[in-house]
Formats: structure tokens, sequence, C-alpha cells
């Protein structure tokens, strides 16, 4: 009998974010995937290791991807990692891939999990707290009021049409483009906070535009919101 694979979501940052379920799940597969070359260099790895008994003990599975935009490459190496999975699978063993708050927001994992369950094999989601949860508790406020929309952007990509949604903007990936999210937040009088490494020992909260710098890590979000809050 084939074993099952799991994508795991950890959270964002503080491993007691993370779910009994998740917790639960990872405990009880053999075998671990990280998003890595290595699994201490997998921060989704680091956050479960402060929850998961016997961790350490567990087989794990490598699968770095490159940070790149070139389809053809990154379709490669999903179908590697597929390939490792099921490997695994067809060897009767469950399978956990820790993937960093949600596996269905913007995740590298839910490419593998399409190829995985594409070749027959079962596949399930566990959820976690995404990011930009954990970081509107966190300057105490809410993503979205009464009828506000809530919109989510990856800005690894661009930000060209972030003038043109109403209502919440959660800006994701955002560390590197800071100069012109500033630009944007002056040209059209809104407010902000950022919250850099939400959830982990660096975390950093900026709560005005004029307070933020002109470059951060990663794993930065900015959360902008209406001044009028209907």
């Amino acid at each position: 009998m084939s074993g099952t694979l799991y994508g795991v979501g950890v959270g964002p940052g503080d491993p007691k974010l993370m779910t009994y379920l998740a917790v639960e799940t990872i405990e009880k597969c053999p075998v671990i995937a990280v998003p890595a070359s290595q699994k201490d260099h997998a921060l989704s790895y680091r956050i479960a290791k402060g929850m998961v008994k016997g961790l350490k003990e567990k087989e794990c599975l490598a699968l770095s991807i490159p940070m790149t935009k070139d389809q053809t490459t990154l379709e490669e190496c999903y179908r590697t990692a597929a390939n490792k999975l099921i490997h695994c699978l067809e060897e009767g063993k469950d399978a956990a891939y820790l993937t960093l708050g949600d596996p269905t927001i913007y995740s590298t994992y839910i490419y593998i999990h399409r190829l995985v369950k594409g070749q027959g094999y079962d596949a399930k989601i566990i959820s976690g707290v995404p990011s930009f949860c954990a970081m509107a508790a966190t300057v105490g406020d809410s993503l979205a009021d009464r009828s506000q929309q809530l919109h989510v952007i990856p800005l690894a990509y661009d930000m060209e049409e972030v003038p043109d949604h109403k209502g919440t903007k959660v800006l994701m990936k955002a560390g590197s483009k800071l100069p012109l999210i500033k630009q944007h937040l002056e040209k059209y009088h809104l407010e902000a906070v950022m919250v850099e490494n939400c959830g982990l020992k660096d975390e950093r909260v900026y709560t005005a535009a004029n307070q933020m710098p002109d470059k951060a890590g990663y794993y930065t979000t900015v959360l902008v919101k209406e001044a009028d809050h209907d």
C-alpha cells in the first residue's frame, strides 16, 4: 500500500502558532521534506523543530527549488521533487512536506502536490496560519472591516496594478520593493504598516511609511489600509 504525502503549513514563524494537526501529522510521518539543500537551511524545518518531537531522527528529503522565474527550470525541479517523494510513497512511507504559512498561498508545495496527485497517489493539505493573518494580529488591527475588499499581492513580480485595488492590500515578499511602495503610499496618501520576519526572533514592526527602511528581508509584508474605515 502506498503512503500519503502531506503538505504541512507550519505557520509564519513562531512554533507555537503551529496547529495541533500540523504537529500530529509531522510526528506520524517517517519522512519529511523541505524546500532547501539541507534541512537546517529551511526556515520551515527550524520552526517545526520547536514543536515536533523526534524531528531530527526522521528521514529528510532536501528538495531545493531555485529562486528563478524561468518556468522550464522550475517545472523540471518540481518533477524531480515529485518523483523523489513518489519513491518514498511507493515504499509505503508517509511524507510531510514542510512549508511556511499555509500551503495554499503562494507555496512551492502546491505544484509538487498536483504532480503527485496527477500520478494517482494520495496527497493532502494541512492548513497553517498565513503570515499576513499573523501580521494583522501583531499590529492589533483587522485585515478588512465590514464590506472592505481584501487583496493579497505578491511583489516578487510587480506592483503595477496595486493602485487600482480598493480596500485592504497585503503586499507580500515586499522587502526589495520598499522604495516603490513608499512612493506609492505617499502619492495616494495611504496608511500602512510593515512587519519583517513576523513571529521570528528578529521581527521588526514599522507603523508608518516614513519609518520603513529602503530594503528589508525576503519575509517582509506590508499592510495597506484605506484611511477611512467604513
